[in-house]
């Protein structure tokens, strides 16, 4: 490393169901592409069923930023049945063409989500750790206690 222990930045991936509740986190370098995140986190997301057989992995719609914006990753979407919803990385020079896309998902569950994270976990905002490992650890107890106490006042 060039920049010392602490690297330069770092970029939290999460996937987040409807509600803004964190299913699966991951993180990367924040020089790294966030186009190759989209794939792994979808593999780690498995929804329980009482049914028997291999567990459901098959999600309706995924509304991402324009950082995710790919034609190969939209292919790769649209190949395992999940509509992608993603906005169209628009340059300067070309005009809109053809239909406007249809956004009927909004996308503000994953802004909540860090909001939560940002409000009740200060250690994640500042990120104190030097190794990656630990960050990761503290961001999967940050979801496990998001999802306790989701429980716990539902349930």
């Amino acid at each position: 490393m060039a920049y010392g222990g602490k690297g330069k930045g770092v970029l939290i991936h999460t996937l987040t169901e409807g509600s803004g509740m964190p299913l699966a986190n991951c993180t990367t370098p924040a020089n790294g592409s966030e186009r190759e995140q989209v794939l792994p986190l979808l593999d780690q997301v498995k929804l329980k069923t009482l049914k028997p057989g291999r567990p459901r992995k098959r999600l309706k719609v995924l509304a991402a930023d324009k950082g995710y914006d790919s034609k190969e990753k939209r292919a790769a979407l649209r190949k395992r049945g999940i509509r992608p919803q993603i906005p169209k990385r628009i340059w300067k020079t070309k005009k809109n063409r053809g239909r406007p896309i249809k956004m009927s998902v909004p996308r503000y569950q994953q802004e909540r989500c860090f909001a939560w994270y940002q409000r009740k976990y200060r250690r994640l905002v500042v990120r104190w750790e030097r190794q990656k490992v630990y960050f990761d650890a503290f961001i999967d107890l940050a979801t496990i206690h998001l999802w306790i106490q989701r429980l716990l006042l539902v349930g």
